[in-house]
C-alpha cells in the first residue's frame, strides 16, 4: 500500500538523504590545494615536507621503472636537479616500485613522508602519470638547494580509458620537434592518445613507399587562401598567397615520433581520410577519381564535392597505404574519417550506380557503408580496428566499428545505443580550434575560424550522456580534444589555441564528474602557468576577470569593478577612454569606479610574470 502522504515520505526520504550527505562531507578532511591539474582520486596531507636536494637519487629496476627514471631525470635537470639511477632503495630520495599486475595499468599511488617519495603502480603508464604528480608538486621555478615537496599520499586513477589530443597537420604542416612537444605535454597532463590526422584535400602528409607521388605532388600545394574564410562573401574576396607550401613525414621519421609517444605511455592514432577530403589523392592519382582531372591539393578550406571513386582500383589502393601504416603505428586503431564525403559525384558516377544495383541499394549514402565495411576487412586482416567519424553510421557500418562523435553527441548516443565504443569529441565543447573570445573575430585575437568555446564550457563537459543507461555508457571509452589547422599556422599559435584550455580537457578526462568543480580547478589552474612558462608554452594569458554587468557593483551613481587574473603575480592595467591599456596605462590596485550616466568604454589586460599581455577585457558603462 503506498503510503498515505505520498510528498512527506518523499521530502523525509530526502531530508535524511542530505543530513547523510552534509556528515559525511562534515567528517571528510578538506582536500588540500596542491595545484594539481587534473585533480587525483584521493588527496592526504600531513604536516611537513621533504627536501628534495639539487643531486639526488632514483630507485629503479624493471624496464617501465628505469624508462620513467629516465624521463624523471631529464624533467628535474630542468628544474636543476641532478639524479642518477641506483638499486639501492634504502639510499634513493625517489622510489620507483611496480606492484603485482592489477586492473587498472594507469592507476598509481605516491607517497612522500621523511623518507623521501615513492611512486608505486601496477604499470609503466601509472608510474609514468605519478611522475608527473609529483613533478608538479615540485616548485615550477629553478632554485639553488633543496626543494620541499608536501607531506602527501595520493591514490589516483584515470575516469576514462580513452584521453586524447587531436592535431590536423593537413591544413597547415607542423615539423617533428613540435609534434613531439605536443605529445609531451599532453602526457605530462595524463592524456594517453595522440590523434594524428595525416591526410585531407589541402595535403598528403605521411610517405607511403608503394605510392611516391603521395609526397611528390600530393604533399605540396601550389598557394593557400589569404583571410578567414567564413568572412568571405563574394568570388572577388577569395584571394591567394601564390606560395607554395607543404611538407611531409618520411617513414624514419613516423618510426621516431611513435617511438617519442610510446616512451611516455601514449598511443599514436593515424588518420588516413577516406573516400572524403580526398582532392590531394586525386592530385597525384586522378584514375581513382569518378570523372576525369587534373586536380590539384586545395588550397582554401571547407567540404570539395571532387572525392575518390569507390572502385576496386580506389579499394586496392588504400589497402596497400594502410598495410604501410598498419607496420608504422603499433596501437590497436587506424581512423579512416569517413566525415563530410558530398555524394555529387557518385550519384553521377555509372560505377557506382552498378554497385547499387548489384547490392540492391536504394540510397547513394549505402555505398560508403560498402566502402567502409571493405576497409574494415582489410584492417581486421591486419590486427587493426576502425574507428571513424559518427558519420560512418549513415550508411551501415559493422558494430565492431569504433565512432568518434564530433556533431555534438547525437552520433554517440546513437552509437552507444547500436552497441558500438564512442569517443565523445563534439565541436560543442572540445574543438580547441574554436575561439576564447565572445568576439570570435576581434582585432585582439589571432585569426581563427570563428565560434566561442570558453574555458568555462570546456570544464564542464561530462562525456557520459545521460540519455544512455549505465550498460550503454560503459561504450563511452573517454574524451578527446581536437586542433584543426586551417587557420593555425604555427607552433606558437597552436599552443596558444590550445591552452589553458587543453588542462580543463585533461581534468574531464581523468577526474569524475562528481568530483569537478569550476570554482575549485580555477585556483588550481593557477598555479600550473608556471609550469607552462618552464617548458615555454605561449599559452593565452586570460583576460581579468570582474568586468562584466554581472559583477559590477553601483554605489553613489558609480559603477564598481572589483578585477582579478587567473594568472598569479600578473599585473592588471585599465583604461577608460576606450584605448587599449598596456604597461604605461593606469595599473589597478582597488576597484575602479566609474560614473554613471555618460558612456564610458572601460578596458582591462592581464600582463603575465613572463611580460605577455591577455587579450583584453571590456565593457561599455553608461
Amino acid at each position: 500500500m503506498p503510503p498515505k502522504f505520498p510528498l512527506l515520505g518523499k521530502y523525509l526520504v530526502l531530508f535524511a538523504a542530505s543530513l547523510a550527505t552534509y556528515s559525511a562531507l562534515a567528517q571528510a578532511p578538506p582536500t588540500p590545494s596542491l595545484g594539481l591539474v587534473p585533480l587525483p582520486r584521493s588527496v592526504q596531507t600531513s604536516a611537513g615536507t621533504y627536501a628534495l636536494p639539487a643531486t639526488l637519487r632514483i630507485y629503479a629496476q624493471s624496464p617501465d621503472e628505469l624508462n620513467v627514471a629516465g624521463l624523471l631525470r631529464e624533467q628535474l635537470a630542468l628544474l636543476g636537479k641532478t639524479a642518477t639511477l641506483t638499486t639501492s632503495a634504502a639510499t634513493a630520495q625517489i622510489r620507483l616500485v611496480s606492484t603485482p599486475a592489477g586492473a587498472n595499468s594507469e592507476a598509481y599511488q605516491l607517497t612522500v613522508d621523511k623518507s623521501g617519495a615513492r611512486i608505486a603502480a601496477a604499470g609503466g603508464a601509472g608510474l609514468f602519470y605519478g611522475a608527473q604528480t609529483l613533478l608538479q608538486l615540485l616548485p615550477a621555478r629553478p632554485a639553488a638547494g633543496a626543494a620541499r615537496v608536501p607531506f602527501v599520499r595520493i591514490q589516483d586513477q584515470p575516469a576514462f580509458g580513452w584521453r586524447g589530443g587531436h592535431l590536423d597537420v593537413s591544413r597547415h604542416f607542423f615539423p617533428v620537434s613540435f609534434v613531439k612537444k605536443y605529445i609531451d605535454f599532453i602526457a605530462a597532463y595524463k592524456l594517453n592518445t595522440f590523434h594524428w590526422h595525416l591526410t585531407d584535400d589541402q595535403g598528403w602528409r605521411i610517405e607511403i613507399k608503394k605510392y611516391p607521388k603521395l609526397t611528390q605532388v600530393s604533399a605540396f600545394r601550389q598557394e593557400t587562401l589569404i583571410g578567414s574564410q567564413p568572412l568571405l562573401k563574394t568570388p572577388a574576396d577569395f584571394k591567394y598567397d601564390g606560395t607554395p607550401y607543404g611538407g611531409f613525414y618520411t617513414q624514419a621519421q613516423i618510426k621516431e615520433v611513435v617511438a617519442y609517444a610510446q616512451r611516455r605511455y601514449v598511443t599514436i592514432v593515424p588518420e588516413i581520410e577516406m573516400p572524403g577530403h580526398s582532392v590531394a589523392i586525386l592530385a597525384a592519382y586522378p584514375e581513382l577519381a569518378c570523372r576525369p582531372g587534373p586536380y590539384t591539393p586545395w588550397p582554401m578550406w571547407g567540404v570539395n564535392e571532387d572525392i575518390v571513386c569507390p572502385s576496386e582500383a580506389t579499394i586496392q589502393f588504400f589497402e596497400n597505404v594502410l598495410a604501410e601504416v598498419s607496420q608504422l603505428f603499433p596501437g590497436r586503431y587506424v581512423h579512416i574519417g569517413g566525415d563530410e564525403a558530398p555524394k555529387t559525384r557518385w550519384k553521377e558516377s555509372a560505377l557506382v550506380q552498378d554497385i547499387m544495383k548489384k547490392e540492391g541499394y536504394t540510397n547513394v549514402e549505402q555505398v560508403q557503408g560498402w566502402f567502409n565495411r571493405r576497409i574494415e576487412q582489410f584492417l581486421t586482416s591486419k590486427g587493426k580496428k576502425l574507428i571513424g567519424w559518427d558519420e560512418i553510421l549513415e550508411g551501415g557500418i559493422s558494430p565492431r566499428a569504433t565512432v568518434m562523435s564530433w556533431r555534438g553527441e547525437k552520433g554517440g548516443i546513437e552509437a552507444a545505443k547500436l552497441d558500438h565504443d564512442v569517443v565523445m569529441t563534439p565541436t560543442t565543447h572540445v574543438y580547441l580550434d574554436y575561439g576564447q573570445n565572445p568576439h570570435p573575430f576581434s582585432p585582439y585575437e589571432p585569426q581563427m575560424i570563428g565560434g566561442f568555446l570558453p574555458l568555462e564550457k570546456v570544464y564542464s563537459y561530462n562525456p557520459l550522456p545521460a540519455e544512455l543507461t549505465p550498460a550503454q555508457q560503459r561504450h563511452i571509452l573517454g574524451v578527446q580534444a581536437n586542433l584543426w589547422t586551417e587557420y593555425i599556422t604555427t607552433p606558437a599559435k597552436a599552443e596558444y589555441m590550445l591552452f589553458p584550455r587543453l588542462l580543463a580537457v585533461a581534468e574531464v578526462a581523468w577526474t569524475p564528474a562528481a568530483q569537478k568543480s569550476y570554482a575549485a580547478f580555477l585556483p588550481r589552474l593557477g598555479q600550473q602557468y608556471a609550469h607552462l612558462d618552464l617548458h615555454k608554452i605561449n599559452y593565452r594569458v586570460p583576460e581579468p576577470l570582474g568586468l562584466d554587468s554581472a559583477s559590477q557593483v553601483v554605489q553613489g551613481g558609480k559603477a564598481v569593478f572589483t578585477l582579478r587574473s587567473l594568472v598569479p603575480g600578473a599585473q592588471i592595467h585599465y583604461t577608460l577612454d576606450g584605448k587599449l591599456p598596456d604597461e604605461t596605462t593606469d595599473l589597478y590596485t582597488q576597484p575602479v569606479a566609474v560614473p554613471l550616466g555618460r558612456r564610458l568604454t572601460v578596458r582591462a589586460v592581464a600582463i603575465a610574470p613572463n611580460g605577455r599581455h591577455s587579450p583584453p577585457a571590456e565593457l561599455v558603462v553608461k
